[in-house]
């Protein structure tokens, strides 16, 4: 963060750093003034400044926006004014240029403070996702200093946004609005709007959609537990996935927020909803009015792209690009229309395939042409000299929203209809077990794999991001799949206390008195594939973690090993066909708790204790810079660029409580 000097009334030079709100000054008698935010925080101060200072050295305590904070700043102020007054009329036409020339200084100072390595405001989210060299914001105004939001005063930049968006409020949407870019890519840089982009209510409401989708796909796959069903189940699943990717994108990469394009999101939900209408019969009668509703969907989110190509000229490249990756795969699906099966199944995956990964080829064609060809890099650079870019704050928060729609799913798949007069039996039973596993995969996925990161794994790099994303997709689909699975097994009639008169006539016919054999395998599997890719998803990230094991008891790794030991164990379970419902629900929700509990203790720091106050905890953080350059370049004013900084391996310890 650059510095500027400021000449005090006794004649002292300090420095403070651009948008950090004044913390102290000087009054004209020499007395110094020092701003608190509280009276407790004035009383620690008072004592702190009374045992370094000398008696001679008079200072005041005010409360920022007191009254006396008032005072004493006008005091100041009329006194600078006064000497400002005085120089200029010493001066005369050289105090006029000495404020030309330090207005110019600001004036283009700003302009590269905007460009250096600190130019990111506090909407960037570094303490949330981890900080990036190279990421850059743009908006109104400098960004604001991290120390601001430390300290607790509000930048004036922030506040002048504020008072822009009051200004907004009550006013009618627009009809339509020209798309901007929310951020992009520059020759590697991430320019991005120094605000958070929220989730839009309508992306909620879309969810909704998904609870009938997961309701109908889960449920008739756990009713006719065989190989077809999961290979229609996986087929219909991915396309409706696809679908609700496309819209989180398109919403992700343009800030456009007019009455078009929620038509438009209406539109897509439409036909959604006709694909979802057409998924039970899908491998025989209805599978040409499937792939028609799934193909208006894309064949229209194409032509979005093409309008696109000419309203935002800057990203046309990757529009293009976009249109021919949607185009191939349409032709293949509306040839697989005329194929029989099984033939018809292979066209169906190349074109699962292209829809899935297509988009990654581009990004990575992007990010490492210049290693393939020197003449392919070049012509990559032209033509993507600018490509849009997933916002970090939104893709996550809406791939939240999603899994915590999935275990919500699994919460209520478990719950049955008692008709028995004491309610507390074997059924009751399973559903808790099966309740317990729901809030172990969401305490897992939310609050140790997806807290505490030093780096998100979006952030990291190209590869993580891609293999974040991509691993969503097989989880939600195993956790859909063993959900639906433990619906059943939950009202199973196979055990000897387990009575049918106990339960409504509505699960009646849903449960099952032998447990068949690909059940078993839909809910084991389903849950053991789903903590597998929660591993996977957790070993994209950097978490807070000590590269040599000293400040956690268990490093990561070993946590990782942990679980993929257990989902080892969950794949081999269905084997064991003498166990009953009760047993192998109460087995799979053992190693989940066991997973759940080596996790909480294993990321603890060895002087923390588990009970009572916590006490200070370290970790350490890669930064590949010794200790002694970083002391050198604090001492000498420099600015260290991580980005360019060697590969020896160093590391550099923080502390926080």
């Amino acid at each position: 963060m650059s510095t500027t000097p400021t000449t005090t009334a006794g004649g002292t030079e300090q420095h403070h750093h651009r948008g950090r709100r004044l913390r102290n000054f000087l009054l004209p008698d020499g007395r110094e003034v020092h701003i608190t935010r509280s009276p407790e925080e004035a009383e620690s101060l008072r004592q702190r400044l009374t045992a370094v200072r000398k008696p001679d050295e008079p200072f005041d305590l005010v409360i920022n926006g007191s009254p006396e904070h008032l005072e004493a700043l006008r005091k100041a102020h009329s006194h600078h004014e006064t000497r400002r007054e005085a120089l200029k009329q010493k001066h005369g036409e050289a105090f006029d240029e000495f404020e030309n020339v330090r207005a110019q200084l600001d004036a283009l100072g700003g302009e590269l403070h905007m460009l250096t390595d600190h130019a990111v405001a506090l909407d960037a989210n570094f303490s949330k996702y981890g900080y990036s060299a190279h990421l850059r914001t743009y908006g109104d105004g400098p960004p604001a200093s991290p120390g601001s939001s430390v300290s607790g005063f509000h930048d004036s930049d922030h506040e002048k946004k504020d008072w822009e968006k009051e200004r907004t409020n009550g006013t009618a949407m627009k009809i339509y609005k020209k798309p901007t870019v929310r951020q992009y890519f520059h020759k590697g840089l991430l320019w991005r709007a120094s605000e958070t982009t929220e989730v839009a209510s309508f992306e909620l409401f879309v969810d909704l959609l998904y609870v009938g989708i997961l309701a109908i796909n889960g449920d008739h796959a756990s009713e006719e537990p065989t190989g077809s069903e999961l290979l229609k189940f996986s087929i219909t699943f991915i396309m409706s996935w696809k679908i609700w990717s496309d819209m989180t994108v398109i919403v992700s990469w343009f800030e456009i927020d007019d009455i078009v394009q929620r038509l438009c999101v209406l539109f897509t939900m439409a036909c959604l909803l006709g694909l979802t209408t057409n998924m039970l019969d899908a491998f025989h009668d209805t599978y040409t009015q499937l792939v028609a509703f799934y193909l208006a969907a894309r064949l229209f989110m194409s032509a979005y792209f093409i309008m696109l190509t000419c309203l935002v000229p800057m990203v046309r490249g990757m529009m293009i690009a976009q249109v021919i990756l949607i185009v191939i795969p349409s032709i293949l699906w509306i040839v697989s229309t005329h194929i029989e099966m099984p033939q018809r199944l292979a066209v169906i995956w190349i074109a699962i395939f292209l829809d899935l990964y297509g988009p990654s080829f581009i990004v990575l064609l992007v990010r490492y042409s210049k290693g393939i060809s020197r003449p392919l890099g070049e012509w990559v650079d032209r033509v993507f000299e600018f490509y849009p870019a997933v916002n970090i704050e939104h893709k996550v928060e809406r791939t939240n929203a999603f899994v915590t729609l999935v275990f919500g799913y699994s919460v209520v798949a478990i719950i049955y209809q008692s008709a028995a007069p004491f309610g507390l039996n074997t059924f009751y039973g399973k559903a808790v077990l099966g309740l317990i596993q729901a809030f172990c995969f969401n305490w897992i996925y939310f609050e140790l794999d997806g807290a505490d990161l030093f780096n998100h794994a979006i952030r990291r790099r190209a590869i993580s991001a891609l293999l974040w994303g991509a691993a969503h997709l097989p989880f939600v689909m195993s956790y859909v799949l063993g959900a639906a699975a433990l619906s059943k097994l939950v009202v199973a009639t196979d055990l000897h206390d387990a009575h049918l008169e106990d339960l409504t006539d509505a699960y009646i016919e849903k449960s099952d008195h032998e447990i068949p054999i690909g059940l078993r395998w839909f809910y084991c599997v389903g849950m053991g594939l789903a903590m597998f890719c929660m591993g996977i998803i957790s070993i994209c990230h950097i978490h807070k973690d000590s590269p040599r094991g000293g400040r956690v008891r268990i490093r990561k790794r070993y946590r990782m090993v942990n679980r993929f030991g257990v989902c080892i164990v969950l794949f081999c379970l269905p084997l064991a066909e003498s166990l009953n419902s009760l047993q192998l629900i109460s087995i799979v929700t053992g190693t989940i708790v066991w997973v759940l509990l080596l996790e909480l203790w294993g990321v603890s720091c060895p002087e923390d204790s588990l009970f009572g106050e916590r006490r200070k905890c370290r970790y350490t953080a890669e930064c590949k810079v010794s200790k002694r350059d970083l002391e050198t370049a604090v001492k000498e004013g420099h600015v260290i660029k991580v980005a360019e900084l060697g590969d020896e391996e160093r590391s550099r310890e923080y502390e926080f409580s």
